[in-house]
């Protein structure tokens, strides 16, 4: 399975930093995800500290093959307690998971998290661990196997406080109104990422604000485990030209969606494969080549402008242009595992000095926007030089 996760965050208003904290990893061979979400105490820069430093030392613990449980143990007798409110400087949740369903989870403090299988909630059992120094702090600890479809939800108490004395929320929303506003949405499209997902739980809760201000940070967080989207963007032909078939064979033979980056490998494929590339019209190409089309090919761009465009289009989060590179972003990021062909034959087109400056080699941009993939969007990528 692909565990699809990312985590959506409203600062409280009026502040200029987030008091939650959310990190999540993949292990180097990507069969394991871990990821934390804090909270701190109050709000501001202050917060944003004590969550981050909750979060960082308990994403380290795990990393380094810790228990989950003995991790959280440790992180939750250690955190000290304010003079003032007499309680914990931060509060957190923290999942550890693999590729294969097994699924550990602990929380100190935090809503209880929502596991979903086919629209129903799953009651789960949970063992209960108290602090022998705080005696009122209380550590669940949950372990289950996760199945294609399910999808694990969690948030901090900016989500089920919102509203808090309101007529309509005297007490918030609630877990209760958490939860049923994740079965609408489940309801209304069953394969919903956990980005939108994540996304409208924060502005449902920020609707039920006064006057639309988060009275409180506010974070939602969600994974959904599902048979993975694969994908395939091959981009340059190989170092060696007796190799061109073969590199087009599996291009042609990859089960998952395939895209084309650069005039000279789309032209080896068509002449390889015998297909035809086809101009198509464009809503939106602004100072970018068009992109076109090929028959057995989801997208064919331009190389190495349109690569550089889509990885700061990547970079700054501008998701939505519609010109070749804002295709080719669509197309990375409706996939959850990406592969890259990248050849190795130069293009001395790359080094006109008539070129603007910030263009890089097609190596460099490719290895750039992997790390934008997994570190930024929770993707798996994988390159293959040829």
């Amino acid at each position: 399975m692909f565990i699809d996760i990312d985590c959506s965050q409203i600062k409280k208003y009026g502040q200029n930093a987030f008091g939650d904290y959310f990190v999540s990893k993949r292990s180097d061979n990507q069969e394991r995800l871990i990821a934390v979400l804090s909270d701190g105490l109050g709000s501001g820069v202050k917060a944003n500290i004590l969550s981050c430093m909750t979060s960082t030392m308990m994403m380290r613990f795990i990393e380094e093959d810790v228990p989950i449980q003995k991790a959280a143990q440790t992180i939750m007798d250690s955190l000290p307690i304010c003079q003032i409110r007499k309680i914990s400087y931060a509060t957190f949740s923290a999942i550890d998971c693999r590729n294969d369903g097994s699924v550990w989870v602990v929380e100190e403090g935090n809503p209880s998290f929502l596991l979903m299988r086919k629209g129903v909630e799953v009651p789960l059992e949970a063992e209960d661990y108290t602090s022998p120094k705080f005696p009122d702090r209380h550590l669940k600890i949950y372990q289950f196997k996760a199945e294609v479809g399910d999808r694990i939800i969690f948030c901090s108490d900016g989500v089920t406080q919102a509203g808090i004395g309101t007529k309509e929320y005297p007490l918030g929303l609630k877990r209760e109104g958490f939860l049923q506003y994740v079965k609408e949405c489940l309801a209304k499209k069953s394969d919903i990422s956990s980005t939108e997902l994540s996304s409208l739980v924060i502005q449902k809760a920020l609707s039920v604000e006064p006057m639309e201000h988060a009275g409180d940070d506010i974070s939602c967080a969600a994974l959904y485990f599902r048979n993975p989207r694969k994908a395939l963007v091959f981009t340059g032909p190989p170092y060696n030209k007796m190799k061109d078939r073969e590199y087009c064979l599996s291009f042609e033979c990859f089960a998952g969606k395939k895209a084309i980056c650069g005039g000279t490998t789309a032209n080896m494929v068509s002449r390889e494969l015998r297909r035809e590339i086809v101009n198509i019209p464009q809503i939106e190409s602004g100072d970018l080549p068009p992109a076109a089309a090929m028959e057995g090919v989801d997208l064919v761009t331009e190389g190495i402008l349109t690569l550089t465009r889509a990885t700061e289009y990547l970079e700054k989060e501008e998701l939505f242009h519609q010109d070749a590179a804002g295709q080719l972003v669509n197309f990375l990021l409706s996939s959850d595992i990406i592969e890259f062909m990248v050849g190795a034959m130069l293009n001395q087109a790359h080094y006109d000095p008539s070129l603007p400056i910030e263009i890089e080699v097609r190596r460099t941009i490719i290895k750039k926007m992997k790390a934008l993939l997994e570190e930024k969007y929770f993707k798996q990528a994988v390159i293959h030089y040829m």
